[in-house]
C-alpha cells in the first residue's frame, strides 16, 4: 500500500509540474488563464508526500541561465543604460517568478501561494535549498500584500460566525475561553481589527485587540476577565492594544502588524478625540528564558559598572530560588525578588533587545516605534505567564507624533525609554 501511495504521489508531481511549465511558456492570455486555473485545481488536490518533490524541483529547474546572466551582466557592464539593465533584469530574475505571478492572476491563486508557502515554511529547515524558493515566494507576497492594497475591518459581535470562529481559534497571546469569553471581548469598551486582503475576503490576515480604559493597565486579568462590567464611553482615555494574533503563516516575515497598529490607532483617534494616550499590555515571552541561560552579566553591552554590578547582585538573589518557584505563584508575593525581577527585566530589554536574540515582542513594539515605558511584576499570573516571564508584563507607549522618531533611533540601535525603566539599571 504504501508503494502505491508513493508512486501515486511521485506521479500527481511529476503531472503538477508538467502542467507549471506549460504554463510558463504559454504566449496567449486566454490560454494562460485556464492553465493556471487548471494547475490551481491540481496544486489543492495534490497529497502531502508528493510536495517536497515539487519544491526541490522548483528550487532546482526554474532558475535563470548562469550562462545568459552572465552575458548580460557584461553587457551591462560594457555599455550602461537602459536596454543592457532591462535585459539584465529580465534574465536574472527566476522563472518561478513569473510562474507564481501567473497563478496569481487566476481565481483562488493568491490563496494557493499563500497556503503552498505555508507547507514550503514547514520543511524549509529540513531543505535548505528551498530558501530561494522562498525568497521568490516572500518578495511576491510582500507586494501583494502590501497594506496599501488590504482592507482595515472592525470585527463585532455582529459578524459571520465563521469569523468569530476563526478569531476564537487564532488568537495567540490570550487565549478565547469560547463565545461568552469573546463576546465579552466585543463589548464596546473593547474593539478587534482585522486586516483583509480583496482575494481573501472571509480570511482574517491579522488582528489586534484593543481596550478602552480610563488608565494604562498594569495585568491582563482584569482586561480578559469575562465577566467584567464595560466601562462608560465617558471614560475612554486609554487605547490598549493587549493583543496581536497573525491567522495566517504563509505570511510570515511579510510586514502587516506595525501597519495595523499605526491605522487602529489612527482610526480610534478620529472616532473617539477624548482618547489621548495609546500603548500595549504586552508579554515578556522571551525573558526566562534568558534568564536562565544567561552565564554572567560579563557579556552584556552597554552597561556601566555601577549597573552591572547592581545586576549582579540582582541575578545572584534571583538564582537562590529554583526554577520551579520562579515559576510559581508563591513568587508573585515575594516583593524583593519581583523588586530584583524588575530590575533584570530592564537589562534584559534595554541590552538584549536590538541584538539578534532580543525580546520578539519588545523587537516587534520598539521597531514599529513605540517607547519601553513601565515594567509590571505579576501582570501576567497566568501559568503560560509564569512560565514564559515570571509574571512579568510591558507597556510601551504609541506616541503618534514621535513614532517615526523612536523608529529611526531604534534602526541605529537606541531604545526609547521612559525614567520609570531606564532608572532600573
Amino acid at each position: 500500500m504504501a508503494i502505491v501511495d508513493s508512486w501515486t504521489s511521485a506521479r500527481a508531481a511529476r503531472q503538477v509540474l508538467a502542467l507549471a511549465r506549460k504554463l510558463l511558456s504559454e504566449r496567449g492570455q486566454a490560454n494562460s488563464l485556464g492553465l493556471a486555473q487548471d494547475l490551481i485545481g491540481r496544486m489543492g488536490a495534490l497529497p502531502a508526500p508528493a510536495w517536497p518533490a515539487v519544491f526541490d524541483k522548483l528550487a532546482a529547474d526554474f532558475n535563470p541561465e548562469p550562462a545568459a546572466v552572465l552575458r548580460a551582466a557584461q553587457a551591462y557592464a560594457d555599455a550602461p543604460g537602459t536596454e543592457t539593465l532591462r535585459a539584465l533584469t529580465e534574465l536574472s530574475e527566476p522563472p518561478r517568478q513569473e510562474l507564481f505571478r501567473r497563478l496569481n492572476r487566476a481565481p483562488g491563486g493568491t490563496g494557493t501561494l499563500v497556503r503552498m508557502r505555508r507547507r514550503l515554511l514547514e520543511g524549509l529547515k529540513a531543505h535548505p535549498d528551498w530558501r530561494m524558493v522562498d525568497a521568490d515566494l516572500l518578495h511576491l507576497l510582500s507586494s501583494w500584500f502590501n497594506p496599501g492594497f488590504l482592507e482595515m475591518r472592525q470585527v463585532d459581535w455582529n459578524s459571520p460566525a465563521r469569523l468569530l470562529e476563526q478569531v476564537i481559534h487564532h488568537e495567540a497571546v490570550h487565549a478565547i475561553d469560547g463565545w461568552d469569553d469573546l463576546r465579552r471581548r466585543l463589548l464596546p469598551d473593547r474593539r478587534l481589527f482585522a486586516f483583509f486582503h480583496p482575494q481573501l475576503p472571509n480570511e482574517p490576515l491579522i488582528f489586534v485587540e484593543v481596550a478602552l480604559l480610563a488608565d494604562m493597565p498594569d495585568a491582563i486579568a482584569p482586561l480578559i476577565a469575562k465577566r467584567a462590567e464595560p466601562l462608560p464611553a465617558s471614560s475612554y482615555k486609554t487605547a490598549v492594544f493587549y493583543s496581536i494574533s497573525n491567522c495566517e503563516p504563509g505570511l510570515r516575515g511579510v510586514s502587516l502588524g506595525n501597519f495595523l497598529i499605526k491605522r487602529v490607532a489612527e482610526h480610534l483617534k478620529r472616532e473617539l478625540p477624548r482618547i489621548k494616550q495609546f500603548c500595549t499590555l504586552s508579554p515578556l515571552p522571551g525573558f526566562a528564558a534568558w534568564l536562565q541561560g544567561l552565564s554572567s552579566l560579563e557579556e552584556l553591552a552597554g552597561l556601566k559598572p555601577a549597573q552591572r554590578e547592581r545586576a549582579a547582585q540582582a541575578l545572584e538573589r534571583v538564582r537562590h530560588h529554583t526554577a520551579a518557584a520562579l515559576a510559581g505563584p508563591a513568587a508573585l508575593e515575594d516583593e524583593a525578588l519581583q523588586a530584583d525581577l524588575r530590575q533584570l527585566a530592564a537589562v534584559y530589554l534595554i541590552g538584549q533587545t536590538p541584538l539578534p536574540g532580543g525580546d520578539p515582542v519588545a523587537r516587534f513594539h520598539l521597531d514599529n516605534g513605540a517607547r519601553l515605558e513601565r515594567l509590571n511584576p505579576g501582570g501576567d499570573r497566568s501559568a503560560k505567564g509564569l512560565k514564559q516571564s515570571h509574571g512579568m508584563m510591558v507597556n510601551y507607549l504609541y506616541d503618534l507624533d514621535r513614532i517615526e522618531e523612536h523608529h529611526e533611533a531604534f534602526t541605529q540601535g537606541e531604545i526609547a525609554t521612559a525614567r520609570a525603566v531606564s532608572g532600573l539599571l
